[in-house]
């Protein structure tokens, strides 16, 4: 698939590099961005040859956010629409509301939450706005030491998108998530590592190395299956009401997993020998 935004490429482990490339705006996002974007993690990035994703910035930026510079509405929204909640509930994946309401930002970041595989973002530079929300429905972020993020909303009149106010006080906490969002303060890489944003800060050349090297390290002799499975348990039990509700989950994919890849995964440990799993994380059994 070609992208006018967007560059896609596959190494020999399946690890899939996705390069923001509209480096001459910053990478800025624009609706074909959004759309493109969307497009990769609900089509590419879910064939069975891609094993993990790691998503930077072409040139200097990451992402330095909305594209402003554009005519008419620069989310591209529909500004005649007045849908009431229970309108909007009842229809949003319908017209005109699909299109004329919904946020872009959050049909993006449902689509890598929804991809069964790791999704790392490597934060090369500046990543403000939905530069900054996109990467919170990334499984972890790296940064480089010229990194700049910023939850900038407050100071354009906005709020925080991108089902932000989903993931970002699940990854920080409330009060550091509110802290940062009222401030719209612009944060170096090492405040987003104090706040626990990201999981590590690197010297550009080694940024892109070390991500890589941690996608190799989830992936290569690894299940597609379980990792799959696994990443849905997490996310989807850490905001569960009850244990019951993980034990159910849980069950069933050991289940699955026992009588699939598990299988072989055992014999492979008990022959003291590396797993040949056939497993496809496009065929991942249902657990709930």
């Amino acid at each position: 698939m070609s992208y006018e935004t967007l560059r896609w490429s596959i190494d020999d482990d399946g690890i899939a590099t996705l390069t923001l490339d509209r480096p001459d705006q910053l990478n800025a996002f624009d609706v074909t961005m959004a759309r493109e974007l969307e497009e990769v993690f609900r089509t590419d990035a879910l064939a069975d040859d891609v094993r993990a994703v790691v998503v930077t910035g072409a040139g200097r930026a990451f992402c330095a956010g909305m594209d402003l510079a554009v005519e008419g509405n620069v989310f591209g929204l529909d500004e005649t629409l007045r849908p009431t909640p229970e309108e909007f509930r009842s229809a949003y994946d319908q017209p005109p509301y699909h299109d004329g309401v919904r946020d872009t930002g959050g049909r993006v970041t449902l689509a890598i939450h929804a991809l069964p595989k790791p999704v790392i973002a490597a934060i090369n530079g500046p990543a403000v706005g939905i530069g900054a929300t996109m990467t919170l429905a990334m499984d972890l972020r790296l940064a480089s030491t010229t990194a700049r993020i910023g939850f900038v909303f407050g100071r354009l009149g906005i709020v925080p998108e991108a089902a932000s106010s989903w993931f970002l006080p699940r990854i920080v906490g409330i009060q550091q998530a509110l802290e940062w969002v009222y401030s719209a303060d612009i944060l170096t890489a090492d405040a987003a590592l104090a706040g626990r944003l990201v999981r590590s800060v690197h010297e550009p050349d080694d940024l892109l190395p070390a991500a890589y090297d941690l996608a190799r390290s989830f992936v290569v002799g690894r299940s597609p299956v379980a990792l799959g499975l696994a990443k849905r348990l997490l996310y989807r039990n850490s905001a569960a009401a009850d244990p019951l509700e993980a034990h159910l989950s849980d069950s069933l994919a050991m289940y699955y997993s026992s009588i699939g890849d598990g299988k072989e995964g055992v014999a492979a440990f008990l022959e003291k020998r590396a797993p040949r799993f056939t497993g496809r994380a496009s065929e991942l059994p249902p657990t709930s």
